[in-house]
């Protein structure tokens, strides 16, 4: 963790716990207090957001907690990122873009949704499509926006053949297209990305900071 957050081990021991409560006021509570702080908008992202859906996630697989706790925290996360994403909209105008979806059948929309909001944070617009995006309506949205890169989301590593299907469609009709592909099931735990090898001009990125570097670079490719 971040030697200057102002996220302490007992804040986040704070939210997690109002969060496995389903404490949705406990937790914008917790979130209003540290950005009046002064908290950066990635400090929240990564030290309290992202890091407790990884615990809940981790809590869920190791059956602790029930599926419904597990899409409560969930919920009540992407409502307490509301309080802070004006943050994310202001500034000069922006001149790259970026496309974020989850692919066909991938129902985890939180990451890529904290994937656009981060973009924005570093000076991109930023294009999010949500949960479940058919690859027909993702080509005409490229087609459309000409962006600079793609994100796609895969939260469930069963939904991979839809992964690989939605490339292939994607460098079918657009050959230069630069593409980051993140999620939980690019974590470690699940094994190796070997599959990824084939495609030149995609990049994995398992966390917001590996993120955040991809964002801040103005080599692609």
């Amino acid at each position: 963790m971040d030697t200057k957050t102002l996220i302490t081990e007992s804040t986040y021991e704070q939210y997690l716990a109002a969060l496995l409560q389903g404490d949705r006021p406990g937790c914008i509570r917790i979130v209003r207090d540290r950005s009046s702080a002064g908290a950066e908008v990635k400090d929240l992202y990564l030290n309290l957001f992202q890091r407790s859906l990884y615990q809940v996630g981790d809590l869920w697989e190791q059956h602790r907690i029930s599926v419904a706790v597990e899409h409560l925290a969930t919920a009540i996360t992407e409502r307490v990122m509301t309080i802070v994403q004006p943050q994310l909209f202001s500034g000069a105008a922006r001149e790259r873009s970026i496309i974020v979806a989850c692919v066909a059948d991938e129902y985890h929309q939180l990451g890529g949704r904290m994937v656009a909001d981060l973009a924005e944070l570093h000076g991109w617009r930023g294009f999010f499509l949500g949960a479940n995006t058919p690859i027909e309506g993702l080509l005409q949205m490229i087609d459309q926006q000409k962006p600079d890169l793609l994100g796609l989301s895969l939260s469930v590593y069963f939904n991979l053949p839809g992964m690989v299907k939605t490339l292939e469609a994607v460098f079918g009709s657009f050959p230069g297209l630069a593409v980051m592909v993140g999620g939980q099931a690019l974590r470690p735990r699940w094994g190796d990305t070997s599959w990824l090898r084939g495609y030149s001009n995609v990049r994995p990125v398992v966390t917001l900071e590996e993120l955040e570097r991809e964002l801040s670079s103005d080599e692609r490719g």
